[in-house]
């Protein structure tokens, strides 16, 4: 398929009312987190489906797609590096080249599902056998997408049993301004906890009191009721407004 049949396909799938429905859901108006973003309208599992026809396109295409205006094209993108990325397990090349573009274009990785379908798969799976020093970089980064992907790539290696990573982002980021980081530390603290619950209590003892709201609520959403109320009652401090 070429890369204008693509984009013609999800045209024809597109619809307005749902585009306006989901301008709204990712917070695209002025001073929002997604201020300016577009969208088609074209609903996720249709845009997956399409990820299966794109094999001969081009690398350029798929930098092509991931440069778009519209969200939906830039999701597709992802989806086509995150597939090609898992389908090269004996091809060092081929995943570097993706892992290296990957990071080039983060300033078009730029709304949370974008960072959550795509950070764990390609860069997070490159970590767990390569050197991790770039999550520092990302985290240094004044782009809130840049530091929610070098929290949220952490994924794949708790996945593997490795928590470091986590835990570190997670202590630096307890001042963090936005909530979107607050939600992506508590996400990956709770991740933890399902492997080691030990861990995210050790976590939690020293830092509740100082955690932002969201990222606690976040982090004890799969503990007991009383356990909850504990470290709520001890800590959490509400997000400036």
């Amino acid at each position: 398929m070429t890369l204008t049949h693509l984009r013609e396909k999800l045209r024809v799938q597109a619809s307005p009312a749902r585009a306006v429905a989901t301008q709204r859901f990712f917070k695209t108006g002025p001073g929002q987190y997604g201020e300016g973003d577009q969208f088609l309208g074209v609903s996720v599992p249709k845009i997956r489906a399409l990820v299966r026809e794109t094999d001969d396109l081009s690398e350029k295409d798929c930098l092509s797609l991931l440069h778009s205006k519209w969200h939906e094209e830039r999701m597709l993108a992802l989806y086509i590096w995150v597939r090609r990325f898992e389908r090269a397990k004996k091809d060092e090349a081929l995943r570097r080249r993706i892992v290296r573009a990957y990071l080039a274009n983060t300033r078009w990785i730029n709304n949370w599902d974008l960072v959550d379908t795509s950070a764990p798969q390609i860069l997070g799976t490159w970590l767990l056998t390569h050197d991790r020093k770039v999550l520092q970089r990302l985290a240094s980064s004044k782009s809130l997408w840049d530091q929610r992907i070098a929290v949220v790539s952490t994924q794949a290696l708790i996945r593997e049993g490795e928590f470091r990573e986590t835990l570190e982002l997670s202590r630096r980021f307890l001042n963090h301004p936005h909530d979107l980081i607050h939600k992506a530390c508590g996400w990956m603290l709770r991740e933890i906890g399902k492997r080691d619950l030990a861990r995210l209590r050790q976590f939690l003892d020293r830092h509740a009191a100082k955690m932002p709201r969201t990222m606690l609520r976040y982090a004890i959403e799969k503990l007991g009721a009383r356990e909850r109320r504990s470290y709520l009652s001890s800590g959490g401090i509400p997000r400036p407004r």
